[in-house]
């Protein structure tokens, strides 16, 4: 009995020990799988999810930077050499034109004189005066109408070695121009030759009807050959008086025999208005302005019949070369002094009566030729006051 019970007890302890083993082994497989059972889970914090990071903004791309243009500086003008105005170094190189303009009544109003740097007249055959306009600084888009050449025009012109346009003219002329229109003197621009770069309006009646343009003249002279280039001023140039010292009023009439031409001081714009015979306004058909030159020269000059067999009038010869007498006018006032040309190619200028050399008021001149006949050719002078004019006074009203 006694062996039975340590029998029982020996069996009792290894049971206990099963059972402990069993729960030791229960244990270790929970600790190493905590979420294996239900306790455990329940007895388990809540997992928490690892927050996606939200993406940092993307930054706009600047735009780049365009680089500012380095400024291109406006070229400093120059003064044009046949009137003194500031303009473009190309327009102050331009070859000038120079183109004989009709002077008839059939052909007033002319188109293109406004826009010349400097005009001349003289008379032509049969006392009828004759225009050639020369241009540089503006290409106007109508000129005419254009009439033949004489002799002592293409002097003026050779001046310049200009385009000369011209619808022929006196023998002695075209001779010159056969021999010395090739830039010698001028460049020969004669309509018969270049029919292209004329044209004739259908509003006027022949021979008052042939014109040209600024621009067809220009194109011409470059296909003859005349090249632009530096041209020196050849008269001195200043800018208008003040106000307070020009004139009020003041007159210029010259007469030939067709036509008489005057000019009346304007104080405010410093210009003489211009009016011929036939026209109280002078005014450009081109463009309506009124013709108003800053410049008026009056030159005496020997002219002579020409006696070249011409039916009619004789054509006129002139002693274009040498010296005489002059009337210079500008800011108002008139100055008598002398014209001295002293060859073909050498410019024509004007001096004081102490021999000094006349300055001229920038802008356009007119040079007014006449021959030393003082009655076939009368010129006359009417000085500007420094005084003001009176003020009307305004009449009383009635009394009542």
């Amino acid at each position: 009995m006694k062996r039975t019970a340590t029998i029982g007890a020996i069996g009792a302890m290894a049971v206990g020990a099963t059972i402990v083993a069993l729960i030791g082994s229960s244990i270790v497989g929970q600790a190493a799988t905590p979420t294996g059972s239900p306790i455990a889970q329940a007895t388990q914090p809540a997992a928490t999810s690892t927050p996606t990071p939200t993406p940092a903004p993307t930054p706009t791309p600047l735009p780049t930077p365009v680089p500012t243009p380095t400024p291109i500086p406006t070229p400093a003008p120059v003064p044009a050499p046949l009137t003194g105005e500031p303009v473009s170094a190309a327009v102050a190189a331009r070859h000038p034109i120079a183109v004989m303009i009709d002077d008839l009544r059939a052909a007033r109003p002319q188109s293109g004189l406004s826009s010349a740097s400097i005009v001349w007249q003289a008379p032509a055959e049969g006392g009828i005066p004759r225009y050639m306009a020369i241009f540089q600084d503006t290409l106007p888009t109508s000129i005419g109408p254009v009439r033949s050449s004489r002799y002592y025009y293409i002097a003026w012109a050779a001046e310049w070695r200009a385009v000369y346009a011209h619808s022929g003219g006196s023998p002695g002329a075209l001779a010159t121009l056969r021999a010395k229109g090739s830039g010698q003197y001028v460049y020969n621009a004669d309509e018969f030759r270049y029919s292209g770069t004329f044209f004739r309006l259908k509003t006027r009646f022949s021979p008052h009807n042939l014109y040209t343009t600024g621009k067809k003249l220009r194109a011409l002279g470059k296909h003859m050959g005349a090249k632009d280039k530096a041209y020196k001023t050849v008269w001195q140039f200043a800018p208008d008086a003040p106000l307070e010292s020009r004139p009020y009023g003041g007159t210029i009439t010259v007469k030939y025999p067709y036509n008489t031409i005057s000019y009346k001081y304007d104080r405010k714009t410093n210009t003489y208005l211009r009016t011929v015979t036939g026209e109280k306004k002078q005014t450009d058909a081109e463009n309506d302005t009124r013709i108003a030159p800053k410049n008026v020269v009056v030159m005496r000059m020997r002219f002579g019949p020409l006696n070249d067999g011409h039916p009619g009038a004789p054509r006129l010869e002139a002693s274009v070369v040498g010296s005489g007498t002059a009337w210079i006018s500008t800011n108002g006032r008139t100055i008598k002094g002398t014209w001295k040309k002293p060859s073909i190619t050498k410019p024509t200028k004007f001096y004081d009566s102490k021999g000094n050399e006349v300055t001229l008021t920038i802008g356009q001149t007119f040079v007014q030729v006449i021959t030393l006949s003082t009655t076939g050719y009368p010129a006359s002078f009417k000085a500007g006051s420094d005084t003001p004019p009176a003020t009307p006074v305004p009449s009383a009203s009635p009394a009542n």
